[in-house]
């Protein structure tokens, strides 16, 4: 199939690399050349511009830009488009995106992959980055069943699990797996440059290890896809902060009243949910 793809950062380019690498003819277009021809040179794409003009001739589109482009970008990619064309994004948002698209375009569905890595641009694109990982689908009920069936068939073949839920349930799903704990962890490095000691904040750093970098590790991501979440999210973001914080509150309570038994049994419950979430 010739397979556009309309924005070559992490996402775009590794999307690339596993469809080319299938047979797929690779079409690609970035804001930047030098974007472009990176993309070229690593093999992502065969093809690369930023002209949309260069996706008429690609039968299914994924759109892979910011959040805050998704919706202006395909506007301005239609009139290059056959009515037959597929599109998708893969945006961490999937209400606002989906209720702005739909009535432009019968044949879109909304799509997330769940995987990345704190590291962005063309340069962070890489082979099997979507392998048993959840691919999340968001099809409407007017939404064709062949323009899904496209979709579903090449999610597959990049090895991804396939999800399908309403757009409204994913952004509340992800407002917690996702979306919260980017705001958590970079409040925690923020917490931590708090300290007003110097000597004991230099300490800190020196001994912070696994467990610092496991929970800092969001924190430390693109801040323009960190604004995007929350505000593309913001309602459900919203939710999740306040009962994040109520959480908190529990346990700064229990032990300020050294409570030491019900804290213990608050922490037993959440280490018996984790496996739930991730295993």
């Amino acid at each position: 199939m010739n397979i556009g793809i309309l924005g070559l950062g992490l996402i775009g380019g590794s999307l690339g690399f596993d469809l080319r690498s299938q047979g797929h003819h690779i079409l690609g277009v970035s804001r930047r050349e030098s974007t472009c021809e990176k993309a070229v040179a690593l093999g992502s794409v065969d093809q690369a511009s930023v002209d949309l003009s260069l996706l008429a001739t690609a039968e299914v589109v994924f759109i892979c830009t910011p959040l805050a482009l998704i919706v202006p970008q395909f506007e301005q990619l239609i009139p290059h488009l056959s009515l037959a064309t597929v599109v998708t994004d893969v945006g961490s948002a999937k209400a606002p995106i989906v209720k702005a698209i739909s009535p432009l375009w019968n044949n879109f569905i909304g799509g997330h992959p769940m995987a990345g890595r704190t590291d962005s641009g063309i340069e962070a694109a890489q082979r099997d980055l979507f392998v048993n990982k959840p691919y999340v689908l968001t099809p409407l009920t007017t939404t064709p069943t062949t323009a899904i069936t496209i979709v579903e068939e090449i999610v597959r073949s990049l090895g991804a699990n396939i999800y399908h839920c309403q757009p409204e349930q994913h952004d509340r799903a992800v407002s917690w797996i996702s979306h919260l704990p980017v705001m958590v962890s970079s409040s925690l490095i923020a917490a931590c440059l708090s300290e007003t000691e110097t000597d004991v904040l230099e300490l800190a750093q020196k001994l912070a290890s696994s467990g610092f970098r496991d929970t800092s590790r969001v924190g430390g991501g693109n801040p323009e896809l960190g604004v995007m979440m929350a505000r593309y999210n913001r309602q459900a973001l919203l939710r999740s902060l306040q009962q994040y914080r109520h959480n908190l509150d529990e346990l700064t309570n229990l032990i300020e009243q050294e409570n030491w038994a019900v804290l213990e049994s608050k922490l037993k419950l959440t280490q018996q949910a984790r496996p739930d979430f991730v295993e």
